[in-house]
This record gives structure tokens, sequence and C-alpha cells, in this order.
């Protein structure tokens, strides 16, 4: 089950976290995978790591915001099968003290990153006769986040497009879904915390895991196996849907 021999994937954000573990996961499961990252040396060092373990991976540095950087990244790949949009960023603030530039980076790379990605990899998912999206999108598109609102505002944007690519791709052999997942340890918290609550990390991370009902964060690993699902030929019938992954915090958080 959830073979993906002989599928070409693409994933971005690629390096680190979530991104990564997908990448690791798909690798395992037979994928040549592609590992698009902002920073090259950990791009290449993801590839190392899969080439290590005899799977078949390349690295591309590139920004997913700029689309003349993708179209070339996609067009020198050519036959994609599977298209994961994990490349992401985070921003604390409220529609108060959120900066116009604060929003518009977020929207570069939360939004138009996304975007950019869709309108490169379509056209030859058509020609090929059909293939498979998934979205990183976050529990932020359905409940109220204190202290996110331009975060909110991107991943909100996440869900709609990805409901519009499935429904406009229907008929193409396209499907495209999306995962919400709570809070997720990564190397992101870590430096969060660091930053913003130094000698008191292990205090905020424990009062962050417990916002979770099931009592902890996720592990980026288990992100990765639901992804997997619906990226492979098991997850045929599942198109133009969300799955949140929250440890039951949208609907036990009372």
């Amino acid at each position: 089950m959830f073979d993906l021999t002989n599928k070409t994937a693409v994933i971005t954000g690629a390096a680190s976290g979530i991104g990564k573990a997908v990448t690791l996961l798909f690798a395992k499961q037979g994928a040549t995978v592609h590992v698009l990252d902002l920073n090259k040396e950990s791009a290449a060092a993801v590839a190392g790591e899969i080439k290590g373990e005899e799977g078949i991976a390349f690295a591309h540095a590139c920004n997913v915001a700029e689309q003349k950087e993708i179209l070339d990244v996609f067009n020198n790949i050519g036959w994609i099968d599977i298209l994961v949009n994990c490349a992401g960023i985070s921003h604390i603030g409220t529609a108060e003290n959120t900066t116009e530039e604060d929003l518009d980076r977020i929207y570069s790379v939360n939004v138009k990153g996304i975007y950019n990605c869709l309108h490169a990899v379509i056209p030859g998912m058509k020609k090929n006769g059909g293939g498979v999206i998934l979205n990183m999108c976050s529990i932020a598109a359905h409940v109220g986040l204190p202290d996110r609102f331009a975060y909110s505002m991107s991943k909100g944007a996440v869900q709609g497009m990805t409901i519009s690519v499935a429904k406009d791709y229907l008929h193409d052999g396209i499907r495209c879904n999306s995962v919400s997942p709570a809070r997720v340890h990564t190397p992101f918290v870590d430096d969060f915390l660091a930053k913003n609550y130094p000698g008191k990390e292990k205090e905020m991370f424990d009062k962050l895991a417990k916002t979770q009902p099931i009592g902890r964060m996720a592990r980026p690993e288990e992100i990765a196996h639901l992804v997997l699902y619906l990226c492979s030929g098991e997850a045929a019938f599942i198109t133009g849907c969300d799955y949140p992954i929250d440890g039951g915090f949208i609907n036990l958080n009372n």
C-alpha cells in the first residue's frame, strides 16, 4: 500500500519541518523526489540523505514567491505526478499592528507562492492525463487564532485555492486536497521560543503543546503520513477536501 514507485514528486519547503518529513517518506515509498527550498545547502543535504539510502532525489534552490524561478525549475523537471506545497512562513499580529510590509510578505509566500506552483504544474498534469496536488493549510483557516491575522488570511486563501483547483480540473484527472495541522514541533517552533521567550522555552513549549486537547504537538512525520495517503492511489476517490490533523483542536477545545 501507498507505493509511489515510478512517481515523480515535487515538494516545496522540503528542507525542514513538515516538508522534509514528506520528502523523506515519499522517497522511502519509491518516489523520485525533487527537493525545492529557498536554502540551497539545506535542500542539497536532504537530497544527499535520500541518496545515502539509495533513493532518488534532486535538489533545487528557488523562491516560490518568484514566478520565473518556479517556471524555470518546473520546466526543467518535466513530468510531475505529485506536487506538495509545503513552503510557508508565519507571522504574529492583529489587523491593528500588522504592517503593510508584513501582509505583503505573508501573501507573497503563502498565497502567491502556492499559486505560482499551481500555475506551473497544472498544464503538464493536464497533458500527462492527471496528477495529485496537496496544499499545506492550517487550523487557522477554520478557527480564530489570537494574533494570527495575516497568517489566517493566507491559510483561508489556501483552502479556497484547493477547492477551486479541484473543481476546475476534475475532468482532467487532477486531484487537489489540503491538510490542516494544528501545532507541529518543527525547528520553527524551537527558534520562535528561543527568540521570544529566552530562559522560558520549556515552560512556553509545554503551554503551547497543551493547547491541543490530545496534550502534545504533532510530529512532522505524523503529518507526512496523512499527506502520503492523500497523494497515493489508495486515495483516488478523494478530491476537493481539507483534512484537519489537529489533536482535537477544532472540535474538542471547549
